[in-house]
């Protein structure tokens, strides 16, 4: 249960509730127009346990005083009220200010004022940028013009255009009144944030608070903002925004490295309202900066949102990799540590993956290498968990592990033809489910590559195991990426052709013997090392599409002409397939 309190500032009461722990690290949560403290409902709970949450209604919104002027509620007005709310209940010490929509537009004046060292510790700024920063970045592309730097603040500039109507005098208020009810605004909102409607709290005073904050747009185009000039702050400042927002746009953050020592920013695929949307990732968010600093090692996430340090393309992010022991898992390991990714390797050889991370380190990567056999759901879900208890959730997941198996499907026992589908199917399945659901949840994006075959869409006898394990694999690729693209997760379907490895030596022959087996395995390894593709080149493949977001990625000529051919003539290749004899 919350305890409210009461700040003075002038003539107005500031109604401020706190909650948590008393003894810990004071967060103050700051919101902005329509809503009320219970804007961050949700995200309380995720910090009350080590931290004393307060949480302010707004002058106008929720239990505070509603004072008469346009010029009453403005950024600098909230800026006033929430320096006193500091100096009343801050115990003496700089608070941590996590701050949404105008709520973060006023806290901008006050960590770019004189007293900001004394009043705040950390300021985590979500969908609500400094006017003074977005102006004089307007300015400075206007001022060189090219295409691009006139389309981007035009584009600001019209995410803004609704400011303009709602800062008229009469007809907002009458808008509202007469088509804005609670309902309504709650259904809009549950659209638009993919967040379901209980989690869109509003406030008993939720109607009068929408009517009355609506000052603030008059205020502050009174004041004229394009003229406003760019403020410093030493304070460590976080910027979280929303890909979907409609109002802020990430470009408008793109300078925001020359106006504080310390910066990060963080784009979430969301919209504007996340503490409804995404009350975790906030609270993960906060939490990373004040415990970076209050001295701890920052958290790989928050390294990798610092804004203007140079870094290689993969530097602090973690890829998690099966069938890491060899071939192009092993191959695709070391070219994502080259690349500063830090690497979980994982393999049913143990002793192989051992041998990979120990080539990361000669190479000055950082690799960890399990044992796991990815055909078992539970052995998986146990991986998935110490990964993510030790090393944190993924930013890339490689679903590489994989078997070879060969063979007339009449001559193939059914234990051989359930153990390819297993280890090629279900091991993939498994990967996704087991680490997807934690990347989902994080809300940060990521990408996920599953490594299928040209047998997926190539016909041809004697592997029906395997091309049918790698077509199930192409297939589930689709839907999945589909499904994981509200969430800013790629996945990346990738095909090989003739490739040098050591599957095909350990490829099984179905229906023949034991010695005829090990001569066609040896045969086949033998023109596979002949045809000169090796896993390398595989692996820079892989890099390249997660860089670029690739959906389909047929790698060798071969993949890639038969990926075309099957498209333009697909009953070619059937009626090839159906008549090839099978080589011995």
């Amino acid at each position: 249960m919350a305890e409210k309190h009461v700040v003075r500032n002038g003539d107005v009461d500031i109604a401020v509730y706190e909650q948590g722990n008393p003894a810990g690290p004071t967060v103050l949560l700051l919101h902005g127009w329509p809503d009320s403290h219970h804007l961050w409902d949700n995200v309380v709970p995720e910090l009350s346990t080590r931290f004393r949450v307060l949480s302010v209604d707004n002058r106008g919104h929720g239990e505070s005083t509603n004072p008469p002027g346009t010029s009453a509620i403005s950024t600098t007005t909230l800026a006033a009220d929430y320096i006193a709310v500091i100096e009343a209940l801050g115990n003496g010490a700089p608070v941590h200010i996590l701050a949404h929509d105008w709520g973060s537009v006023a806290s901008w004046e006050i960590v770019c004022g004189p007293e900001a060292q004394r009043l705040v510790a950390s300021f985590t700024s979500v969908s609500g940028p400094s006017i003074a920063h977005v102006s004089t970045w307007a300015r400075d592309r206007l001022s060189r013009p090219t295409p691009r730097n006139i389309a981007l603040p035009l584009a600001q500039l019209g995410s803004f255009a609704y400011s303009t109507f709602l800062a008229l005098p009469v007809l907002p208020k009458l808008v509202i009144k007469a088509g804005v009810s609670e309902q309504r605004w709650r259904a809009a909102l549950s659209a638009a944030e993919g967040a379901a409607p209980e989690d869109i709290h509003l406030g008993p005073t939720f109607t009068a608070d929408m009517a009355n904050g609506l000052r603030i747009y008059r205020s502050t185009w009174a004041a004229n903002p394009l003229r406003s000039r760019e403020a410093f702050t030493t304070v460590p400042t976080q910027i979280i925004v929303g890909t979907r927002d409609p109002a802020v746009r990430q470009s408008s953050y793109a300078d925001e490295d020359r106006w504080a020592d310390q910066v990060w920013l963080r784009v979430v695929k969301g919209g504007h309202w996340l503490p409804f949307s995404h009350p975790r990732l906030l609270a993960s968010a906060t939490v990373e900066l004040i415990d970076a600093v209050t001295g701890a090692p920052q958290a790989r996430a928050l390294r990798r949102a610092r804004m203007g340090v140079p870094r290689t393309p993969f530097e602090d992010q973690l890829v998690v990799l099966t069938g890491g022991g060899s071939g192009i898992g092993r191959a695709t390991a070391l070219a994502f540590a080259r690349d500063g990714a830090e690497i979980v390797v994982s393999d049913v050889n143990g002793i192989a993956a051992e041998a990979t991370v120990a080539l990361i380190a000669q190479a000055g990567g950082v690799g960890h290498a399990y044992e796991v056999d990815v055909s078992d759901e539970t052995a998986m879900r146990k991986h998935a968990d110490g990964v993510l208890r030790e090393h944190g959730v993924p930013d890339i997941l490689i679903n590489n592990a994989g078997i070879g198996q060969a063979g007339r499907f009449l001559n193939t026992p059914a234990d051989d033809f359930d153990r390819v589908l297993d280890v090629n199917l279900h091991g993939v399945v498994n990967g996704c489910r087991a680490f997807g659901a934690a990347m989902v949840e994080r809300g940060l994006g990521g990408h996920i590559v599953n490594l299928a075959s040209m047998a997926a869409y190539t016909p041809q006898q004697a592997f029906s195991a395997y091309s049918t394990s790698k077509a199930a694999v192409f297939m589930f690729s689709d839907c999945l990426r589909a499904e994981m693209a509200e969430h800013g997760i790629g996945v990346s379907t990738i095909c090989p052709g003739v490739v040098h490895t050591a599957i095909v030596r350990n490829t099984k022959m179905s229906g023949v013997s034991a010695e005829e087996e090990q001569r066609r395995q040896e045969r086949y390894d033998r023109l596979y090392r002949l045809r000169g593709y090796g896993p390398d080149k595989v692996a820079a493949q892989i890099v390249r599409a997660v860089r670029k977001n690739k959906d389909v990625v047929p790698v060798t000529p071969e993949a890639k002409a038969q990926y075309l051919f099957g498209r333009i003539a697909p009953g070619v290749v059937r009626f090839a397939a159906a008549r090839a004899s099978l080589v011995r």
